[in-house]
């Protein structure tokens, strides 16, 4: 999913060099929520690692 906000990072700055605006501000909003579902997922997957590592005694 890192990748893919990534791609469109790029179509967005790209876009953005040439003069399309409409598609670099479209391409931007699609990389910035893709980014923080993985920013989210992945702070959801550290907690439950966190939670499953039990102290063995």
């Amino acid at each position: 999913m890192l990748g893919w906000a990534a791609i469109f990072l790029i179509i967005a700055l790209v876009a953005a060099l040439l003069g399309f605006t409409s598609i670099a501000l479209i391409s931007m909003e699609i990389a910035k929520i893709l980014f923080i579902i993985f920013i989210i997922l992945f702070i959801i997957s550290l907690i439950f690692g966190l939670m499953r590592r039990r102290p063995r005694l």
